[in-house]
């Protein structure tokens, strides 16, 4: 899938179009790959919320627009944030696997928001995404939520401009499916382990607990 401004700006009957996703090989719940490599990331800079030196190093490749990522951020987040993520145990890493442009699109505005505002803008969508992936105006959609938080007519059609952000996103994309074997989203690694799905609070401290003790 080739995406660019142009996709976005002059065809609105097709933004909400799921891009194909190569086929390939697949990991599965359970397997790790090295916390060194994933740490090496195509694409753009990774953003993150904790302690540099937490014991857990969470990375979330997440879609905008995917139902699941979303409940999993009005789910599970909040708490995970409050419990784990505030007390310096979990550093949390969330990185764009994009599917379409919307996708795209939110996570260009995310990375030219101030690195303080990344996650707020992140969860601000995810929290309307029903809103405006479902709109017959998305582009219109998307800016009503990007001037709520701070960008202007200008800043926002700055940030759809920016082709290399786009190819970064998609340079993301394909390293998670090439070197990491994903094929959806949310995926979770954890410390290098790879889990799928919204989990839970839950779920995640049955993952945390036996690395937070050793």
């Amino acid at each position: 899938m080739t995406i660019n401004r142009r996709t976005f700006i002059g065809s609105t009957a097709a933004i909400l179009a799921i891009g194909s996703i190569a086929g390939g090989a697949s990991a599965e719940d359970g397997d790790t790959i090295p916390l060194e490599k994933l740490m090496k990331p195509a694409g753009p800079p990774d953003r993150s919320l904790g302690a540099a030196d937490a014991k857990i190093t969470l990375i979330e490749y997440a879609s905008p627009t995917c139902p699941h990522c979303a409940k999993f951020h009005v789910e599970t987040y909040p708490e995970l944030k409050r419990t784990y993520v505030e007390a310096g145990q979990v550093r949390l890493v969330v990185r764009p696997f994009v599917r379409n442009v919307p996708d795209a699109v939110v996570f260009l505005l995310a990375y030219a928001s101030a690195e303080t505002a990344y996650f707020d803008l992140i969860e601000a969508f995810f929290k309307t995404q029903e809103q405006w992936s479902t709109s017959e105006t998305p582009k219109t959609a998307l800016e009503k939520i990007a001037f709520q938080h701070g960008f202007t007519q200008e800043s926002f059609d700055a940030a759809l401009k920016d082709q290399a952000g786009f190819d970064a996103l998609e340079a993301a994309r394909d390293q998670a499916m090439k070197e990491f074997h994903l094929t959806g989203t949310p995926t979770f690694y954890i410390n290098g382990k790879h889990r799928t799905g919204a989990l839970s609070l839950e779920e995640l401290a049955t993952e945390f607990e036996p690395l937070l003790r050793a």
